[in-house]
């Protein structure tokens, strides 16, 4: 049996291009990219990934893999890969932007812990949040739904040396301001009363200067924080669920699936 170099190189090229693109993947995707989950995870299920999408991939660009468009391949699946887990990762950014914001709003911005995701840290109410969203993300198996999309997406946006193109990245740009007006939008209703609530204690304040009234007032807006919290986490929850399908439309959009 003869095995000439080209042949052996085109073997190993069908491995490691989509394995780039699903590492890569798995490295930004949410869960996956947590500091918990231990790299030998990662690699594995990579390599199951892989090996179960070789067959099904179209054939190949006839690319030297060790040459400057074969480097350009890798590039793109590597860019593919991040593409992909960073949309998801940005719907949970919307998460904890809005718990940051409540906690401020609260008076608990300085009661924070590190976040096993980014490594960063985050008020404890932000975690929270994070943990609710990461349940429904399992309920509604938003994470096999990912893996699902970027092994369709090897016929749609097949192993070659132009990938994603300028409209798909403008997109997620254009998208990334979601992060922002979403994340205000869950907050908006604690934020709003909390408000409110501090208003009347500021004439209360200056009505009564001998009252106080800000000696007590922390005790109550968390309280009454707390409150609002337990009130508004159904409908959070349930706007968090459209935000996540907005996500995944974005991905099917760059993916073009």
């Amino acid at each position: 049996m003869n095995v000439t170099e080209a042949q052996l190189l085109n073997w190993v090229a069908s491995f490691i291009w989509p394995l780039m693109r699903i590492g890569a993947m798995l490295i930004a995707a949410p869960l996956f990219s947590m500091q918990g989950v231990p790299p030998r995870v990662r690699l594995v299920i990579s390599v199951g990934l892989t090996w179960i999408v070789m067959p099904l991939l179209p054939p190949l660009p006839d690319v030297p893999m060790l040459s400057y468009q074969g480097l350009a391949v890798s590039m793109q699946q590597i860019l593919i890969g991040l593409v992909s887990g960073f949309i998801i990762q940005m719907v949970f950014g919307i998460v904890v932007f809005a718990g940051q914001t409540i906690a401020y709003s609260m008076g608990l911005g300085f009661a924070s812990m590190v976040d096993p995701q980014s490594g960063q840290q985050i008020p404890v109410l932000a975690q929270f949040y994070i943990i609710v969203s990461t349940l429904i993300f399992f309920v509604l198996d938003g994470h096999l739904m990912l893996i699902r999309m970027v092994l369709d997406s090897f016929n749609t946006v097949p192993i070659a040396v132009d990938g994603l193109g300028q409209a798909e990245i403008w997109s997620i740009i254009a998208w990334s301001s979601r992060l922002f007006a979403s994340g205000l939008l869950l907050a908006l209703p604690v934020m709003a009363s909390l408000l409110m609530v501090n208003v009347s204690f500021g004439v209360a304040a200056r009505a009564a200067p001998q009252l106080h009234i800000f000696a007590v007032g922390f005790p109550v807006t968390l309280m009454l924080g707390l409150l609002l919290i337990w009130l508004t986490l159904p409908t959070m929850l349930q706007q968090f669920t459209g935000v996540m399908a907005e996500g995944y439309e974005l991905l099917e959009q760059v993916l073009r699936l």
